[in-house]
């Protein structure tokens, strides 16, 4: 992510998009279960009055992960992994592959030195919309494979895979609600990829300044684990909101799901599943730049041969 010259970063945007989606797909695959443990929590609304005071289904990252390995087998925490390779591929390839394109338009092509951290910032949130607008279909079938717990005996299921939830949304509820949730989708992926992206490249950049630090595997293990706090501090508010509207068509707009959050849960509400949140995203941001920064000097080898 840092541009450290020239000749390191000249790598055609079709490796870096190859690059990115590899590694996006990558960390996908090794931390969904934690993703499903989170939009669990995060789906999980408080008893109203009346309802008696029965304990909530799921109770932290762990006991969310047991539970649904319990009830519904380990295949369960890998509901979702088909679209969320879908949403990867595009989402992943693109917020990643168009950064440094749209750093340096940002910057303008003839700079020179440390790019300032705002222009960052500008450059990955640019990024995460344009990506998650095109890959909104694939994130919101994930989440509502990944909602939908246990059922009851005799209760079929709303989708029986990925393909089948694509067209059954479409044919139930016409083409537009595959991009259901799109405003608090574009306001959270653009933020988180602001705080992942640019953060990477900042902590990144600060580390290699310091003596006795090189561009290898334990700077971007630091980094990545940086890029990962960051990203759920900052983006845990409108990710509940997101799975929420995603999860549940009750709710008219991301304003009316925020205020009903707000008035029927508590402010806390929008930090359920934080931990697992974090355990997700600090573990898939490392495994993703670990895998980014190696599938990168890959292909630089491939391009440069």
């Amino acid at each position: 992510m840092v541009t450290d010259s020239k000749a390191k970063s000249a790598i055609s945007f079709a490796g870096t998009f190859a690059s990115s989606a590899f590694a996006a797909c990558f960390a996908e695959i090794c931390t969904i279960p934690l993703d499903t443990a989170k939009v669990r929590l995060q789906l999980q609304k408080k008893a109203v009055a009346g309802e008696g005071l029965a304990l909530p289904k799921y109770r932290g990252m762990l006991g969310t992960v047991a539970t649904i390995a319990r009830e519904e087998g380990l295949s369960a925490l890998w509901k979702g992994i088909v679209p969320g390779l879908h949403r990867q591929c595009l989402f992943g390839g693109l917020r990643i592959g168009l950064y440094e394109p749209v750093k340096t338009f940002y910057v303008g092509s003839d700079f020179v030195g440390d790019v300032p951290l705002t222009k960052k910032i500008l450059a990955a949130l640019t990024t995460g919309a344009l990506a998650i607008t095109v890959a909104n279909p694939t994130d919101l079938v994930k989440v509502r494979l990944q909602a939908e717990g246990k059922l009851p005996p005799g209760v079929p299921r709303r989708y029986t895979g990925a393909l089948n939830a694509y067209s059954t949304i479409v044919r139930q509820e016409g083409l537009g609600a595959l991009w259901t949730g799109l405003g608090p989708n574009i306001a959270r992926n653009a933020i988180i990829n602001a705080a992942e992206l640019a953060s990477y490249d900042q902590v990144k950049q600060t580390i290699l300044k310091i003596p006795g630090f090189t561009d290898n595997i334990v700077t971007h293990l630091l980094s990545g684990l940086g890029a990962g706090f960051f990203a759920v501090c900052i983006g845990s508010p409108v990710d509940v909101v997101k799975s929420r509207m995603m999860g549940d068509s009750a709710y008219k707009s991301t304003l009316d799901c925020f205020i009903k959050t707000l008035k029927n849960d508590g402010p806390w509400a929008f930090y359920k599943g934080f931990i697992p949140n974090f355990g997700r995203l600090g573990s898939w941001n490392v495994i993703m730049f670990l895998t980014l920064e190696q599938a990168k000097k890959f292909v630089r080898s491939l391009e440069s041969s």
